[in-house]
């Protein structure tokens, strides 16, 4: 995976400065909780909802423990409907791979349709670099890249904005790129639209090149189908002449049947609709309609790494749906830009560190970016256990160890900041393998009670603060135990 945004401290430093911004979490409360709130609504619509999921994750597990098998019978299939596969082991790679592509065409623009994978491998600024500009054409997408921003959010990347903040930046930088918005622009969400509308409609009916990402792959017939409520996917995918698409390799579903499990339970987890406005299908090329050439650049960039560990893979099920991020309540007051990531929230608090490993400290950082409250793993329509995947990568940054990581082993390095912790499991690992030890230790602590302090010393007071320490008892449980039976089981 690419790396983390330039600059980036670990989490909780960035968490407490976004905490600060009482605008941004205005802005994040209400549009999480009107999100949530539909979405409840729309799956309470199915009373087959929770058979759904659990079809959904079967699918995808039996996806991956046979991925190799259907990754060549998708190319195989891409192949014969006349599109061209390429192989990406990394960013680097994968964006080398698009610049060609698209210099091969003798363009110096493109039009993109939303996609997470560009974003990972950062193939905007890549195709910059080249001399070739992309335009983003989702509308939230087209925000942040007008304001110079990051995306916060999976489904909607400018969450953090209010529509007086977009009238704003659509005022002060649409000329810049192209067609200017109208004068006397209004912030109302009619009119927001009306000027992303007329802005992007001579960039579609003009660009030759189009870049999308995909939502699923059908391995037995080589479609990709991408899902979208605006009508700017449909525009991107079916005008230019040439079309690349930039997929993650996880992103497969075996068989047509497989994917009509998803497309009920994705647009309802995602937008709380019962079907997307918009769902576009392409198979290869045809001489009649659509683009003359189709590329499909199947991107790893850590997949594979993170496919070999049994209980992170699970991340790998993910279908971007976004429904973590509203119900979590660390997202709702850090907002995504303090994850580092294109992926924020819970899910890239386990994907993100998979991707590119925890020798960085904002990946390091980014496991203990949770309460472990469980409503993440609660609302996932492919039934990711993501508390469990927080804790078993909590464990990698504190012990350290091996990894693999582009084929290669090498050795993590305990975390820092873990020092005292480690030293308290080791001790305490000592003294419950000796009863004689922990019995004089607990005694020794119930007869010191009243010297104890209230909260802990250095480092620890972070957690002390706000958080009452448990008190000790006058007795410990096994003298108490002694005292009162005589070591003896009830009954007996």
């Amino acid at each position: 995976m690419s790396g983390t945004f330039v600059g980036m401290p670990a989490f909780p430093e960035a968490a407490h400065e976004a905490v600060g911004n009482a605008t941004l979490r205005g802005n994040l409360r209400h549009a999480t909780h009107t999100i949530r709130a539909k979405r409840a609504r729309a799956v309470a619509e199915v009373p087959d909802w929770a058979e759904l999921r659990e079809a959904g994750k079967r699918i995808k597990d039996h996806t991956l423990r046979h991925l190799d098998r259907y990754l060549v019978q998708l190319e195989e299939s891409v192949t014969a409907a006349g599109g061209t596969v390429h192989w990406a082991a990394d960013a680097g790679e994968a964006n080398r791979i698009v610049a060609d592509l698209v210099k091969a065409t003798g363009e110096r623009e493109v039009v993109k349709v939303k996609s997470m994978a560009t974003q990972e491998i950062g193939l905007n600024e890549a195709l910059e670099a080249e001399g070739i500009r992309a335009y983003e054409t989702d509308l939230a997408e087209l925000i942040v890249q007008l304001g110079q921003d990051r995306p916060s959010h999976i489904l909607v990347p400018a969450i953090h904005r209010n529509r007086g903040e977009i009238r704003d930046i659509f005022a002060r930088e649409m000329g810049a790129w192209g067609r200017p918005a109208p004068e006397g622009l209004t912030d109302t969400p009619a009119d927001l639209a009306e000027a992303a509308r007329l802005h992007l409609r001579e960039k579609f009916l003009r660009a030759k090149v189009g870049i999308s990402g995909a939502n699923f792959m059908v391995a037995e017939t080589g479609t990709l189908v991408v899902v979208e409520s605006e009508g700017n996917g449909r525009m991107c995918l079916t005008l230019p002449e040439t079309l690349i698409s930039v997929v993650g390799i996880e992103k497969i579903v075996p068989t047509w049947r497989d994917l009509e499990v998803f497309l009920q339970t994705l647009p309802r987890s995602s937008t709380a609709e019962r079907m997307n406005p918009y769902t576009s299908m392409w198979t290869g090329t045809t001489s009649e309609d659509g683009p003359r050439e189709f590329h499909l650049v199947l991107l790893d960039n850590g997949r594979t790494d993170t496919l070999a560990d049994e209980v992170g893979r699970q991340a790998l099920r993910c279908i971007r749906c976004s429904a973590c991020l509203n119900v979590c309540p660390v997202y709702e007051r850090a907002g995504g830009h303090a994850y580092g990531s294109v992926y924020p929230g819970p899910i890239g608090a386990i994907l993100s560190p998979q991707l590119r490993g925890t020798q960085s400290e904002i990946d390091a950082s980014l496991p203990y970016a949770s309460s472990l409250c469980g409503a993440c793993y609660e609302v996932c329509p492919v039934a990711i256990d993501i508390p469990e995947v927080l804790v078993h990568l909590r464990e990698r940054v504190a012990q350290g160890g091996e990894a693999t990581r582009g084929g290669n082993k090498v050795v993590l390095k305990p975390a820092k900041g873990h020092a005292a912790e480690r030293a308290a499991m080791r001790a305490a690992r000592w003294a419950f393998a000796r009863p004689g030890a922990l019995r004089a230790g607990q005694r020794l602590a119930s007869r010191t009670r009243r010297l104890h302090p209230r909260s802990l010393p250095g480092p620890g007071r972070a957690w002390s603060d706000a958080r009452d320490l448990p008190p000790v008892p006058a007795e410990p449980f096994r003298d108490w135990w002694q005292r009162t039976r005589g070591g003896k089981e009830e009954g007996k």
